[in-house]
């Protein structure tokens, strides 16, 4: 799971949100930040996090049901994302599919269990990712079901790009999300495709958003320009985390300007 100092997927502070969406954003990123942080930092034993997952599951499911009861201990967070999901009517369910997905990380590296094959993967990446980009669409009002196909598929092949570049620290840390049989040149050709699969929705997205649409997908690109160039010359165990500089940039510019 990505730490909480780069939860990827979440314009937060970008000028480029619309500002009266902003509010309904930070809710939703400091929603999923904070379940990442129970879920990944520390030290606590599993048992320990899968608790607190459990009253934060508990105080979701409250904040939803318009009980008047507030969170105790994270007032912060529910109390901002009760408004968002009032205000906008969003849905609900992938909030708790995220939960869902940080539960099993957990469980799955407290065991060092991997990943059978693809499938299993993806079915991870429908709760770990796709929501995310989901609620974004929700609040940009699109919803339509190439659209929802559409951004999926950016949002798996997000995560799968965060999966191999970071691949080097996971296994470090115990964990390992190339699925037994796979070869890291395959997924990062899967990865690809998915984002080319993906990438129309940048014209359906209108405005401001439709540009940092197009930014996260180039951006992501770029990333795996650069994790193939290191996959054919290094040994993948120890790849370093890809930067994008000043160069990268102007050239993510240009494939943006002419998507």
């Amino acid at each position: 799971m990505s730490s909480i100092e780069h939860y990827e997927n979440f314009p937060v502070a970008s000028w480029l949100c619309p500002a009266h969406l902003r509010p309904a954003v930070q809710a939703l990123y400091h929603f999923a930040r904070t379940a990442d942080d129970l879920a990944d930092e520390g030290h606590d034993p599993a048992h320990h996090r899968l608790e607190a997952l459990g009253e934060y599951r508990a105080d979701l499911a409250n904040s939803l049901s318009s009980a008047t009861t507030p969170s105790q201990r994270w007032p912060q967070v529910f109390d901002p994302l009760q408004r968002a999901v009032q205000q906008y009517q969003l849905p609900t369910q992938p909030l708790f599919d995220l939960l869902d997905a940080f539960e099993q990380d957990v469980v799955y590296t407290s065991v060092g269990q991997g990943y059978r094959d693809r499938s299993e993967l993806l079915d991870y990446c429908r709760r770990s990712a796709n929501p995310v980009g989901r609620l974004m669409l929700h609040l940009y009002g699109v919803s339509d079901n190439t659209s929802l196909a559409q951004s999926d598929a950016i949002c798996t092949a997000l995560q799968l790009i965060n999966f191999w570049q970071d691949r080097a620290e996971d296994l470090r840390r115990g964990r390992d999300y190339l699925p037994l049989g796979q070869t890291l040149a395959e997924e990062l050709r899967f990865a690809r495709a998915l984002m080319r699969e993906g990438e129309p929705l940048v014209h359906r997205v209108k405005g401001r958003a439709g540009w940092e649409l197009r930014a996260v997908v180039q951006g992501g690109l770029r990333i795996l320009d650069k994790l193939d160039a290191r996959v054919e010359t290094a040994d993948h165990t120890q790849l370093q985390r890809p930067t994008l500089q000043k160069t990268d940039a102007l050239r993510i510019l240009w494939r943006c300007i002419r998507m």
